[in-house]
């Protein structure tokens, strides 16, 4: 059986990860090991810095001899747009011809899937392409008709939460009986073994003292909302720190917000960090500002490391994982001072309250660890 992953990416995005440990969970429980070729897809470069962490089991089969990937326009809206169609023009016959010489059984594509849901009209051989929401579906009109014409040849749909998953039944425009609920393989517990003993050298504040906002710095991610309501905060609890891991266009933006806010020397911008526990054990509480998420990869990370947890309601993953309040912490989406309140309680809570939320929240992340994930992938294929 052969299995491919698709998932081109031009920045450093969460599904890079969930593509890796969905493919190794297979190698890891499937008692069809050796009898399974698994592949990711390389369209243009961008997996080569990743090889050295994946399983050498996993072949990377390269669309492009020429690394493209470095030279593609990254950062912002326009920009990512006009690569993903470069992206599009240089692998569509690539991996047409691809699909018919290798003949895989199967193609799990996450990202810039109107390239494989498009070959779904001309492969003539057996291939089953699964197609895997990666994140909360916006459906503008051209969206809706693409999907409403082309899904009805894709074989299964993947959803990351139960949430995206009743959406997409509710919408009716796909065949209900191709909807499946599997959830990324996030935690790795050998992993955060690991990463949790590396200490934070670069940031010297009490654990008491600090606020920590991770995620690409972008639009979505709403940290200007989290900036603002960070200098509210100061005014009733003036030993805080707030810091913000991640990279992304926002970053001028953000860094000005602080200047006029005159709170530059409380914000720290760390910039993108491969080990995010160590500053979340280090860390009072997780605010999450987004707009949207599914499920938000950063909130189990911190359930993992049991830090406290205040998120938006937005749609789709956060009110999920938070069991609506129960194991944190929700405020009205886009609402600072909803924000603020929520804050408040969490610095009322005692420590005995404080505690069962950490604890509630820990339980609920086991849906998403490597096992988890595979339970819900043999449903889909037959790995037994």
């Amino acid at each position: 059986m052969k299995i491919f992953y698709w998932s081109p990416f031009i920045s450093k995005v969460a599904t890079v990860s969930s593509v890796i440990r969905s493919a190794e969970s297979i190698l890891k429980y499937s008692k069809k090991e050796n009898n399974i070729n698994l592949a990711i897809i390389d369209a243009i470069g961008e997996w080569k810095n990743y090889k050295k962490i994946i399983n050498p089991k996993i072949e990377i089969i390269n669309l492009n001899k020429k690394n493209i990937f470095r030279y593609l326009p990254k950062g912002g809206f326009f920009k990512s747009r006009f690569s993903y169609v470069l992206i599009f023009i240089l692998t569509f016959y690539k991996l047409f011809n691809l699909i018919n010489k290798e003949k895989p059984d199967y193609i799990i594509a996450h990202l810039l899937t109107s390239i494989p849901i498009l070959l779904t009209l001309i492969i003539k051989n057996k291939t089953k392409i699964i197609l895997r929401i990666s994140g909360l579906p916006k459906l503008n009109f051209i969206r809706y008709m693409f999907w409403k014409f082309f899904l009805n040849k894709i074989y299964k749909i993947t959803c990351p939460t139960l949430a995206t998953y009743e959406y997409l039944k509710k919408i009716n425009i796909l065949d209900k009986n191709k909807l499946f609920v599997l959830r990324d393989p996030v935690i790795q517990l050998h992993e955060f073994s690991k990463k949790k003993k590396e200490k934070v050298e670069d940031l010297e504040i009490e654990k008491k003292n600090l606020i920590i906002g991770i995620g690409r710095l972008t639009k979505q991610k709403n940290f200007l909302l989290l900036i603002r309501a960070f200098k509210k905060i100061l005014t009733k609890y003036p030993n805080y720190h707030l810091i913000l891991l991640g990279e992304g266009e926002q970053k001028k933006l953000l860094i000005k917000e602080t200047e006029k806010l005159k709170i530059p020397d409380r914000i720290s911008f760390l910039g993108y960090k491969k080990n995010v526990y160590k500053y979340l054990l280090n860390s009072d509480c997780f605010i999450l500002s987004s707009l949207w998420e599914d499920p938000g990869f950063v909130i189990l990370e911190a359930a993992l490391s049991n830090t406290f947890i205040i998120s938006s309601n937005c749609p789709n993953g956060p009110n999920e994982i938070l069991s609506n309040g129960r194991n944190g912490f929700l405020f009205q989406n886009n609402n600072l001072s909803d924000l603020l309140n929520k804050f408040d309680e969490f610095k009322k809570l005692n420590e005995d309250e404080l505690n069962k939320k950490k604890l509630f929240a820990k339980k609920e992340i086991k849906m998403f660890t490597q096992l988890a994930h595979f339970k819900s992938l043999k449903n889909i294929i037959d790995l037994n």
